[in-house]
């Protein structure tokens, strides 16, 4: 399920602007098209995840919005006017948001089956669709050209589809609950998950990590090549950030949990993007940044694992989906603040607007450190 998603995503979402330019559409109502289904997104993400848990049926949520981010997938390439092509394109984020959100509170409050005695681990799953995304953009950059984007849409919708009929063999949330036994509690309301004070740090910690990110993600490639770096240079660079991803979800990630539980992941993540962020400030060397790029590593994927390890123990199964729609969301909206006040930054200040980002990790320490302090489910033992 997660590789047909990711994968899905991959051979769209880098695309999706000049699709949209081939369709006709200036710059100007590109940028108001990608602005309102951000909006959309935010909006739609925390009220249908909730609406999951309500129903109680998680599966059969996630697959219908696949399914119907599949159609107005396909609609897009009918669409021929400005605004037809927004009515899809919000119809189809609208229909995208919570799917991760969904798909993450199946996996990772999901029974986990023993291999050689050893429990299936959820970074194994995240690792994987990382690496779908990254194929997928790869393929699809075969079929493309400058004027030619069809296979975006239609593979797109191919393998959203694909990842609807995969929810049949994923586990359903009544197989969950027998799993999880004692989490399975009467909660009233549905985001009576923010009065837990651990999920609550979750929130603090990883809207401020990944909201870090913002400045990296808005202005790095610009500095990079203002200052004389090639694209293939730059190309290398941000490939390695993707790869340090994989690994971290798919080997060292788990170690490291295992080894210092959520909380001390949780800081070495945020320890790790006050040093990334401090040196991408004072130099464009391709040498410092070949070696603080896999630092992404940490600084997201690290993070995440360890904010997934800490909602499995303290996140009842009942309101899983709202919990992964609320935690997404508080960082989707952090962060698209941030690359606001990022722009003002970096036209006032050059490459030294990245220590307000460092500054942003250091202010996470010790909420990582005193908020992930909670038993994990998998191994007894705190942090």
């Amino acid at each position: 399920m997660y590789v047909a998603l990711y994968a899905a995503f991959g051979v769209a979402s880098p695309f999706w602007p000049k699709f949209f330019e081939t369709k006709g559409l200036t710059a100007q109502q590109i940028g108001w098209l990608l602005t309102a289904a951000m909006l959309m997104r935010l909006v739609s993400l925390p009220l249908v995840a909730a609406l999951a848990d309500l129903l109680g049926s998680l599966r059969l949520v996630l697959a219908g919005c696949a399914i119907v981010a599949a159609a107005a997938a396909a609609a897009l390439l009918r669409a021929d006017t400005f605004l037809l092509l927004l009515l899809v394109a919000l119809v189809q984020a609208v229909a995208l948001a919570p799917t991760t959100a969904i798909a993450d509170a199946l996996s990772v409050n999901a029974a986990r089956p023993q291999m050689a005695g050893r429990a299936f681990e959820y970074g194994w799953i995240r690792g994987g669709a990382s690496a779908a995304f990254v194929l997928g953009t790869l393929a699809v950059g075969q079929l493309i050209s400058p004027a030619y984007l069809a296979p975006v849409a239609w593979l797109n919708a191919i393998l959203l589809i694909a990842a609807a009929v995969a929810t049949v063999w994923v586990p359903g949330p009544a197989a969950q609950a027998a799993s999880m036994g004692g989490l399975r509690s009467a909660v009233d309301g549905r985001f009576a998950v923010l009065r837990i004070p651990g999920f609550r740090s979750v929130i603090v910690v990883s809207a401020l990590v990944y909201g870090s990110h913002a400045m990296h993600d808005a202005f790095a490639v610009i500095r990079w090549s203002d200052s004389g770096l090639g694209a293939p240079t730059i190309s290398l660079l941000w490939s390695e950030a993707v790869v340090a991803e994989v690994v971290v979800f798919l080997l060292i990630g788990p170690a490291i949990l295992d080894r210092l539980g959520a909380r001390g992941a949780a800081v070495v993540a945020a320890a790790a993007g006050a040093v990334r962020w401090s040196v991408a400030s004072l130099t464009t060397s391709v040498l410092l940044l070949a070696v603080i790029q896999p630092l992404h590593g940490l600084t997201f994927a690290l993070l995440h694992l360890a904010c997934m390890r800490l909602m499995q123990a303290i996140v009842p199964i009942t309101i899983a989906a709202t919990a992964q729609a609320l935690y997404a969301f508080g960082s989707g909206l952090v962060s698209a603040l941030l690359t606001l006040v990022s722009g003002f930054l970096y036209g006032t200040y050059g490459g030294a607007a990245f220590i307000p980002m460092a500054g942003l990790c250091v202010i996470a320490l010790p909420f990582a450190w005193s908020g992930f302090v909670r038993r994990t489910a998998r191994s007894g033992t705190f942090g």
